[in-house]
């Protein structure tokens, strides 16, 4: 299924959100991840700021280019193709990479690969020095995807089998942080918090998980509602003049989220017959996801793969990974008449 060290060296350029990654990768091998995060920028707004991305992404990319090339101890001229994210994410961020992509590709007359995002982070895995075993489910679960997939083949077909109608998982995490007061990004803080608390000293709801629900949202995801009950439930207890658990509420809501997120994908391998799961995306690196996942993918008989954290957040390795394995598959390159697509499907893994 992969190249090892004799394959092409990809260059991979992610920009899709508010991470400047750059990744060099020979075949399935790794050579170089560098990554520069506008992530304390947005800080002082609570969140995620396009425009502000954006303009991190112009000044961030050719310091992290430099970085990465001489982490892999290779120049420009050595790289066989390039392969940037074209979508989904942030417009304005999206554009970034692929006009630097292209700009690229035209300088030093290399074929360029416009691919998904999201498949990118099942190709993560490749790089993890396993072989990568197909059909899988994979979960990828960020601040702006909640996601879940069945990858029958990584270059060539992958089905959406749910995704969120609301709040990502990531983005319900910032917003019930900030409402107990705790710093953005939120996904670390109430991991920190939810340590100390209880986790079932508040039932906290599960969306999209009652059978009415399931017949039609089965493998879909839904947080919005999960974060109003935690707002009503610290409103009533301000309003009453007590004091608000923190860790307790950290610990609830951390659980209700683990709870649907593992419960619909360990389903979904079990529906569909797939004995392996994924997980990926920047919320893997919750520790209660990861104990919840291996637990409950252990008693279903389900192989579970986790790449390194370092691969779970955006990067430009796992678009490079992509790229090289399109390459492997026979696939010609994108040529230069794509765009920045925010909203690209998952069936589109190379535009």
């Amino acid at each position: 299924m992969t190249q090892g060290t004799t394959g092409p060296l990809v260059l991979g350029i992610e920009t899709s959100c508010d991470e400047t990654g750059i990744g060099l990768v020979r075949g399935s091998t790794l050579l170089a991840n560098t990554i520069a995060s506008s992530m304390d920028q947005h800080a002082r707004y609570g969140g995620v700021v396009p425009e502000v991305a954006a303009r991190a992404h112009l000044e961030a990319l050719t310091p992290t280019l430099t970085t990465a090339l001489e982490t892999a101890g290779v120049s420009l001229h050595d790289v066989d193709a390039i392969a940037v994210t074209s979508g989904p994410g942030l417009s304005g961020a999206l554009m970034v990479g692929v006009g630097a992509a292209k700009a690229l590709a035209v300088s030093l007359g290399k074929p360029l690969y416009a691919v998904n995002h999201l498949v990118g982070h099942v190709g993560a895995d490749i790089l993890s020095g396993d072989d990568v075993e197909y059909p899988t489910v994979a979960l990828l679960v960020s601040g702006g995807h909640t996601s879940l997939l069945l990858a029958r083949d990584l270059t060539s077909d992958v089905e959406l089998l749910g995704e969120t109608i609301d709040d990502a998982a990531g983005e319900a995490f910032d917003k019930v942080a900030r409402l107990l007061g705790l710093p953005y990004p939120g996904g670390p803080e109430i991991d920190k918090a939810a340590a100390s608390g209880d986790p079932k000293a508040i039932r906290f709801p599960r969306g999209l998980s009652l059978p009415k629900d399931m017949e039609k949202h089965r493998y879909d995801f839904s947080f919005s509602g999960l974060k109003t009950a935690v707002a009503r439930w610290v409103e009533q207890r301000q309003d009453a003049g007590e004091n608000v658990p923190i860790a307790d509420v950290a610990a609830s809501f951390r659980e209700a989220v683990v709870d649907v997120l593992v419960t619909k994908a360990i389903a979904a391998c079990t529906d569909l017959g797939v004995p392996r799961l994924l997980l990926g995306g920047g919320v893997v690196a919750n520790a209660r996801l990861r104990e919840v996942a291996i637990a409950r993918a252990d008693a279903a008989g389900i192989a579970l793969r986790i790449p390194p954290l370092s691969l779970c957040t955006d990067n430009g390795a796992m678009i490079a990974a992509l790229g090289a394995q399109l390459i492997e598959a026979g696939h010609a390159p994108s040529g230069l008449d794509f765009g920045a697509d925010s909203t690209l499907p998952v069936t589109s893994i190379q535009a």
